[in-house]
């Protein structure tokens, strides 16, 4: 048996060891995840050499010691996924209710860190799998197969330091001679044409396509959804890969596939991420508890304070104070309750969202500049008005994360400059050649914004300025606002950081 088989069967192994521990219970509605590290081999043993070397060093969790995150897909990673709900509620906060006994789960577990390089052979066999010819050339960090002459064709690129960033797409070249001028705006070069009308694939026939290139990718035993579909013909296959035996979010792969059934866009990582050092866990309750604690709401929002009473008159209209219990003058020293201000907001409930499912597996985090796949906790929150979505909770024991470090108080400007404090970033999105960051945040309405990036080897760090003008009168209305700045090389896999907060940003 060659190498290669051989942890092809050990992960097989493992996969089906979580599987036959995921268990119905609670009337049928939450799955238990059983499986604990053995004794002998696997994470039973990379525990063992871990108490002999002494505890792992705590882990600094950029976004916050346990940070939830939500989507009804699992491509998101950290932050909240595109039309999915903010896991943290509203104003008045969400509370998480489990519908059945929640699990214990392990009671430890590895992190898992990207290592290595990739090499031009794993390159060429992902090529093949995506039916792209030619070998690829290594372009600064790079690996990348382009096309040539006009630029029609397949383009791989593929990032050489682990994991493996890898991007593909394909264009079909644009018109000949004039014709973009008599017709419809032609796509600017390297953007595919708008996909033709007609039935997309099934997502049956859309797995089975997809299903070489995962096999190339080590993921033919991932968790597969084809629901979506793009451009009204083009299907979306996602692939949640199993890494440890255990299930992950935030670490998938997408594939367009067109109704021939030919992928012509797709991207994910290329090297399974290594296991790393081994963490004592909390179970799925108290990882719900501390959810619940982090979802809490951002307290009520509104405009100016509660409004003051004007004062009471007596009878012959003159402003002198009543007393609330008699109607006349108060005697000397009595002083009335003033009730307590309550708004609206205030008083409404926060919001009750079901848990209907909890798994344990693996999620993508940011730990000091580095992505690794961390230890947690995945629920199934199912709203009673929308769609089920996933909340991730980090499952390391609270001792060994580092509690988030409150970002150093910068100095207050001087009256009368016209400026205020950087305004807290809310998301980021990469756009066009990965250069440029489209930056979200809320602000007032008659104040002016920019944004500023310091790029670092590791990250970038965005600053939100805000200028007013001291002079003028200005209603207090927050409204939401996206900026953009333009990097001066591409983001990659670096994380965005926000200067204000000192947290990492979530990615749109």
């Amino acid at each position: 048996m060659s190498g290669t088989e051989n942890v092809r069967r050990r992960r097989s192994v493992i996969a089906a060891s979580v599987a036959a521990g995921v268990l119905l219970a609670g009337g049928g509605g939450v799955y238990l995840a059983t499986t604990a590290s053995g004794d002998g081999t696997g994470a039973g043993a990379a525990a063992k050499a871990a108490d002999a070397a002494g505890p792992p060093t705590p882990l600094r969790l950029e976004g916050g010691s346990g940070d939830a995150t939500g989507g009804g897909d699992t491509r998101g990673g950290p932050g909240i996924a595109p039309g999915e709900p903010d896991p943290g509620g509203g104003p008045n906060g969400t509370v998480y209710t489990a519908k059945g006994p929640l699990p214990q789960g392990p009671s430890s577990a590895a992190v898992h860190r990207p290592e290595g390089l990739v090499t031009s052979a794993e390159v060429t066999r992902l090529a093949e799998a995506l039916g792209i010819s030619g070998s690829p050339s290594l372009v600064g960090e790079v690996w990348t197969i382009r096309p040539e002459k006009d630029g029609s064709g397949a383009r791989l690129d593929v990032a050489r330091k682990a994991p493996g960033n890898w991007t593909y797409s394909w264009y079909d070249g644009g018109p000949a001679g004039d014709a973009c001028l008599k017709g419809r705006a032609c796509p600017p070069p390297g953007e595919s044409k708008p996909a033709p009308g007609g039935t997309p694939l099934s997502e049956a026939a859309a797995k089975a396509a997809a299903a070489p290139v995962l096999k190339a990718l080590g993921q033919d035993d991932a968790k597969v959804t084809a629901t979506g579909v793009v451009n009204g013909s083009v299907r979306v296959v996602n692939a949640d890969p199993v890494v440890g035996g255990l299930p992950t979010y935030g670490w998938s792969t997408g594939l367009h596939i067109a109704r021939d059934g030919r992928a012509v866009a797709g991207s994910g990582t290329l090297k399974e991420p290594a296991e790393g050092a081994v963490y004592p866990v909390i179970g799925a309750s108290k990882a719900l508890a501390a959810l619940n604690e982090d979802a809490k709401g951002t307290g009520p929002i509104g405009v100016g304070h509660c409004p003051t009473a004007p004062p009471a008159v007596d009878g012959n209209g003159n402003g002198r104070p009543e007393d609330a219990r008699t109607g006349g003058t108060p005697a000397p020293g009595h002083v009335e309750p003033t009730p307590p201000c309550q708004t609206i907001v205030d008083r409404a409930a926060p919001d009750q969202v079901p848990v209907t499912a909890a798994v344990f597996g693996l999620a993508a985090r940011d730990v000091d500049g580095e992505r690794l796949l961390v230890p947690s906790w995945l629920f199934t929150a199912d709203p009673a008005d929308g769609a089920p979505y996933t909340v991730v909770r980090t499952a390391v024991a609270p001792e060994y994360l580092v509690p988030p470090s409150k970002p150093s108080p910068e100095p207050t400007p001087p009256p009368g400059d016209g400026t205020q404090a950087a305004r807290v970033v809310e998301s980021v999105r990469v756009q066009g050649d990965g250069r440029e960051l489209a930056v979200t945040f809320w602000g007032g309405v008659c104040s002016t914004y920019t944004v500023k990036a310091d790029e670092q080897p590791d990250r970038v760090t965005v600053r939100i300025v805000e200028k007013t003008d001291p002079d003028r009168v200005c209603i207090m209305i927050a409204k939401d606002f996206t900026k953009t700045v333009t990097l001066k090389s591409p983001l990659g896999d670096r994380p965005v950081v926000d200067a204000a907060s000192g947290e990492a940003v979530p990615r749109r």
